[in-house]
Parts: structure tokens; C-alpha cells; sequence
């Protein structure tokens, strides 16, 4: 019978727990994903390497840049996902045409509105080096906080710059349990004069360009003219939605849900619980999801024609509760709701938050929290969270996003990965006692890591196959509120 071993981080003693009905690899194989696009061209080291340093790393850059992904440097295209394609191909033609991407206001890092050549927003684009802690981060606050406080630059539980992998990772684990509400998000290469450049990248571009122009054979040699391209996630745009601080306070003070609507708005919440507590959002505040809410429409019924009044007056006796319902002068229709899970780059931590701050769910002190998850949302993912093979699966699909990385470190993502498999254990828990989702962040963090018979000196050669080990963290951050 498989179960879990539980044993606190200082505890060596107990002997793992090995999962003898799942058939596990020695070894994952990764295959290429067709759906994203990859790097193999040296142009593009200073974007692609690691931005910050973390103490905790235990490889090298070199060893870290042993994954190179083999894909043209800036062919944005999708086999599986022509309209992603077609889309990103607008956007490059705006570029092209002039119709630049413009920077958002809101936010700590340098994110922009991608506009097809017509001029609508088609999506949202987040480069690499731009993010809250990327050196071209082009914020004025996040710039004086990498100068005057260094010693609080970063989040000590994330690995720097992998914001654009959380996002297309966020939307990957979204697509697999079906949850449908992070909006489609991918990598993809963009270049624009509207992107934060060096002032040496900038003179770079001038001076090719001046080159092609008055020294037109010498210009054929240069791989590529214009401003690099920068490497980064793509989240399509929705339409109609806004701030959920803002629909949570309307909702409160003017009760305008009617039962049906906040049985569904309740559905939804859970699928971002659910969501975040897998990839352990650690950015989720209620100014960073979205919610669209559209009213009630009310619509005259269609004037039926004489013939179409014969044959009702056949199938139907007077007084019946279909000519009542369909004989008054208005049909009602309940709202539209539902929930987009953007800001995703601040998750998939390599461990749980144990410093200063626990980056809190600011969705666990909303009403909708306390109510124990429905059983829609128990049918919806338990059968997948409770199959090992599945989650393993899901694991795999998440390093071929992060291997297009060439800071990608194995090491570092297995880590990431036991964090997750942690929260998936325990949301597989609460869901089968019917927890709410309080009760859920109440529960202790775990991680669960996925070893290998050969690691382990206590055991004998016979052994073969992957165990894993459980852990249960014992230390807690100093603030539990931030």
C-alpha cells in the first residue's frame, strides 16, 4: 500500500517511502516541445544567462548552461497552435509597420501592450530582463531598491528571472487540469524600439543600420539588423474584465449576485485556489486577477408569426407552466462570470517562504475562503491530483518549458518540483476531507522529492527504480501576514 513518509527536515532517520505500484523511470526523457520556441544562437548569452546569482545554487553557470535548446533563435511559431501563431505573427507586423507596444503603467516590472496593425491589444508581453528583478527592468522604485537595499533585493525562495517560464508554466498546469481561467501564455522572441535597451544596444542598431545603408555589401554579413530580439512570455489579452478588488467590493456593498451568479463566481474562486496552491503563487494579491461581470440582459421574446401561434396553441393547453413562462413580456438572463488568473511570474518556488516574508494568498481572507471546496471542483481535479503518473507527467511538460532556459539548472527545478508535488499532496488531502480553501493554507508546507534508489547509501543494489521522500518544513517566516 502506498502512503507517504512524514518526517521533519532534521529527521534522517526514517526510511523513505517507496511507490511500488507506479511504474517510475530511472531516467525522464524530455523530448522537444513543437509548441515552444528555442534558442541556439550565441547572439543572445547576455539575455538568456542568469541574471542574478542565488546563494543557494549549488551549480555553475557553465554546468547550468549544459541544456541548449535547439530551435531558430526568433521563429515564433506554434505546429500545434496556429492561431497563437497568427497571432504573434500580427504583432510582429505592427512592430514592423510602427505600431509599437506600449509600455503598462501599472506593475513592478517593464511589461507591454502587444497591438495587432489595426492598433487592438492583442496581448501582453513580459521580457525576460525586464522583470522585477531583471537588470533592464525599466521601473524607477524597483531600480532604487536594487541600489540603496540590495540585501532585500529578490525573494530568497525563487529563482531569479524565471518570471516568463512561471507564466507559460502557470498557463500549462492551467490547460492540464482543465481549469480555464489563466488566458493562453507561451515564449516568444519580440524586438521594439518601445522595450528598455542599453544605450550600447541601442548605438549598436544605429551603427548596422548606418552600414547596410552606405556599405550595402558589408551589411549582408550582419545575422540580424535592428534592436535584439528579446525573450519573453505572450499572455493573450482579455476583453471586459477588471480588477477583482474592484468587482469583490461592488459584490459586497451592493449584493448584486443573485444565488445562481455566486454559485458560479464560487466555482470559479476555487479554480484559482486551486491553481495557485499548486504552483504556490507567491504574488497573488486581489489587484492581480481579474473578473468579468456582465450584467443581466433583458430581451424582449420574439413576436411569434400566425402559423407558429396555431401549432404553440396545438402542443401547449392554456395555463400550462411553458405558455406561462414563454408568454411574459421580458426574459431574464443571469450574468456572465468569470475569472482570469493573470501575474503569474512569481511562482514555482525551490522552496517554501522561510525568511522574512510568507507572500500570503490574499484570497484566503475573502468570504468565498471559508467555504468548503463543492463537489464540482473535488470531480473536476481530484482524479488527476490523486494519479502519480499524472502529476510526473505534468512535471515533465513544465522542464521542457524551463530547459528553453539556458540558465535552466536541473538541480534547482527538482526542487521546484518538490515544492510542488508538497502542495499537490496536501490540496489532494483537503479536497478529499472537504476542506475550505482556510483550511487548506493552514495545513503545514511539504515537499516531496523524487529520489533515486542509487542516492540513498542505506539501501542495497537490488533496490532499482525512483522513491520519494517527504519532508515537512519546520521553519516559518518572521512575518506571516506579508
Amino acid at each position: 500500500m502506498n502512503r507517504w513518509r512524514n518526517e521533519s527536515e532534521s529527521d534522517s532517520d526514517t526510511k523513505p517511502v517507496t511507490f511500488q505500484d507506479i511504474p517510475l523511470p530511472d531516467v525522464i526523457n524530455t523530448e522537444s516541445d513543437p509548441l515552444l520556441p528555442t534558442m541556439s544562437n550565441q547572439a543572445i548569452l547576455s539575455e538568456s544567462s542568469p541574471l542574478l546569482s542565488h546563494p543557494e545554487d549549488t551549480l555553475s553557470i557553465a554546468k547550468m548552461d549544459l541544456y541548449v535548446p535547439t530551435r531558430r533563435l526568433g521563429e515564433n511559431i506554434f505546429p500545434e497552435d496556429p492561431d497563437f501563431t497568427q497571432t504573434v505573427h500580427e504583432a510582429e507586423l505592427a512592430i514592423e509597420n510602427g505600431i509599437h507596444p506600449d509600455r503598462v503603467v501599472q506593475g513592478s516590472s517593464g511589461s507591454y501592450f502587444v497591438k495587432n496593425p489595426e492598433g487592438v491589444i492583442l496581448g501582453i508581453f513580459k521580457p525576460k530582463n525586464e522583470e522585477p528583478y531583471g537588470k533592464m527592468n525599466p521601473k524607477f522604485l524597483k531600480l532604487v531598491q536594487r541600489c540603496l537595499c540590495p540585501w532585500c533585493f529578490g525573494r530568497g525562495c525563487l529563482v531569479p528571472n524565471q518570471g516568463y517560464l512561471s507564466e507559460a508554466g502557470a498557463f500549462l498546469v492551467d490547460e492540464k487540469l482543465q481549469l480555464n481561467i489563466v488566458p493562453k501564455t507561451r515564449i516568444v522572441f519580440l524586438a521594439s524600439p518601445s522595450f528598455n535597451y542599453s544605450r550600447g544596444e541601442r548605438a549598436k542598431s544605429r551603427a548596422k543600420r548606418d552600414i547596410c545603408e552606405h556599405f550595402p555589401r558589408m551589411g549582408k554579413s550582419f545575422k540580424r539588423l535592428g534592436l535584439p530580439l528579446k525573450i519573453g512570455s505572450f499572455q493573450q489579452f482579455v476583453r471586459g474584465y477588471k480588477d477583482a478588488d474592484y468587482w469583490l467590493r461592488k459584490f459586497e456593498t451592493e449584493s448584486i449576485l443573485s444565488e445562481a451568479s455566486a454559485k458560479a463566481f464560487q466555482l470559479k474562486f476555487e479554480r484559482l485556489v486551486v491553481l495557485d496552491y499548486i504552483i504556490r503563487n507567491t504574488d497573488r494579491g486581489n489587484d492581480n486577477w481579474l473578473v468579468l461581470y456582465e450584467t443581466a440582459e433583458q430581451s424582449s421574446p420574439k413576436i411569434p408569426s400566425k402559423s407558429e401561434r396555431d401549432v404553440d396553441l396545438l402542443q401547449h393547453t392554456p395555463g400550462s407552466p411553458e405558455t406561462e413562462k414563454a408568454g411574459g413580456d421580458w426574459i431574464a438572463v443571469e450574468p456572465r462570470i468569470e475569472i482570469a488568473a493573470i501575474d503569474n511570474g512569481l511562482a514555482f518556488p525551490f522552496k517554501h517562504p522561510d525568511e522574512w516574508r510568507a507572500y500570503p494568498y490574499y484570497w484566503a481572507w475573502l468570504p468565498q475562503a471559508k467555504v468548503p471546496f463543492s463537489q464540482e471542483t473535488i470531480d473536476l481535479v481530484l482524479p488527476y491530483l490523486s494519479d502519480m503518473s499524472f502529476v510526473e507527467n505534468m512535471a515533465e511538460s513544465l522542464e521542457e518549458i524551463f530547459t528553453t532556459d539556458r540558465g535552466f539548472d536541473r538541480v534547482m527545478f527538482s526542487r521546484q518540483m518538490a515544492v510542488m508535488r508538497g502542495q499537490i499532496l496536501n490540496l489532494t488531502q483537503a479536497l478529499k476531507d472537504r476542506k475550505s480553501p482556510v483550511q487548506l493554507v493552514q495545513m503545514p508546507p511539504v515537499t516531496i522529492e523524487r529520489k533515486r534508489h542509487g542516492d540513498d547509501p542505506n539501501r542495497t543494489n537490488s533496490d532499482t527504480g525512483s522513491y520519494f521522500q517527504q519532508r515537512i518544513q519546520d521553519r516559518m517566516p518572521f512575518f506571516k501576514w506579508c
